[in-house]
């Protein structure tokens, strides 16, 4: 009886160590699933990424997008640069975009489809005028003067609006001969001597240094542009969108940012 008793108990061992061993199967099992679960990452950006950005970028963004590519094969970073009221109706009326890129918070506020905004770089006006100064431009009031050839930016474009915001603060009536849509037109016609001088931002008297000189003026403090950039909700690539602008905002793109005369927001 004794024996027969302990048979059995020493059959019920072994029963449960058999089960033991087939719980061990399946968690060792689960563990490479696991493993490769945790290590897989997130898909390489690839395809095109279409920015929308302010006239003014245009040198910048230009360089942006080439380091851009050659960090990550397979991209291919295409721009339309414009006056930001031109890209933001551009937007809203579907154009299919990634990133948009404006040289005024008001531009970005009015796009209705876009991620949270981020202020990246500010900008200060500055006068341009032909290499020489022929028209014997001196400073601000010189936008009063009828006899002097005049251009600014048309007011619904971020360049105009600060324009206009300087002009009033100072009590100064400018007499433009041209109200350009974007600050690249504006500076175009004193690079070629079309005009006497013309407000642009100091950015864009650097990158045209060959052509124009610059004249800073005090009331410039009196309307800094400062620039956001966000992705768009209706991206058609939004990991791109995302990372072009992560790239934007890191170490490699402020250092190009500033190098082109750009200041921190």
């Amino acid at each position: 009886m004794f024996r027969r008793t302990a048979l059995a108990a020493l059959a019920t061992v072994a029963a449960l160590t058999m089960a033991g061993c087939g719980d061990d199967s399946p968690a060792a099992s689960s563990s490479p699933s696991s493993s490769s679960s945790s290590s897989s990452s997130t898909p390489a950006v690839s395809g095109t990424i279409a920015v929308f950005a302010a006239a003014s970028l245009t040198g910048t963004f230009t360089q942006l997008g080439k380091d851009f590519e050659a960090a990550n094969p397979g991209t291919k970073v295409t721009f339309n640069f414009a006056g930001s009221s031109a890209l933001a109706k551009q937007i809203n009326e579907g154009a299919p975009a990634d990133v948009f890129a404006s040289a005024a918070p008001k531009n970005m506020d009015d796009v209705k489809d876009k991620g949270t905004p981020t202020n990246f770089v500010s900008n200060t006006l500055e006068i341009a005028v032909p290499k020489g100064n022929p028209g014997k431009i001196t400073g601000l009031k010189d936008f009063a003067d009828k006899s002097k050839k005049i251009a600014l930016c048309a007011v619904q474009v971020p360049c105009g609006a600060a324009a206009d915001k300087v002009f009033k603060a100072t009590g100064i009536t400018p007499q433009p001969d041209s109200l350009e849509q974007d600050v690249k037109a504006a500076l175009t016609k004193v690079g070629l001597g079309e005009v006497d001088a013309a407000l642009v931002y100091k950015t864009d008297v650097l990158s045209a240094k060959d052509k124009v000189e610059g004249i800073e003026f005090p009331e410039a403090s009196k309307a800094v542009n400062e620039y956001p950039i966000a992705t768009l909700t209706k991206a058609p690539n939004a990991a791109g969108a995302q990372a072009f602008v992560d790239y934007v905002l890191s170490d490699k793109g402020k250092a190009v940012l500033s190098t082109a005369g750009f200041s921190a927001p």
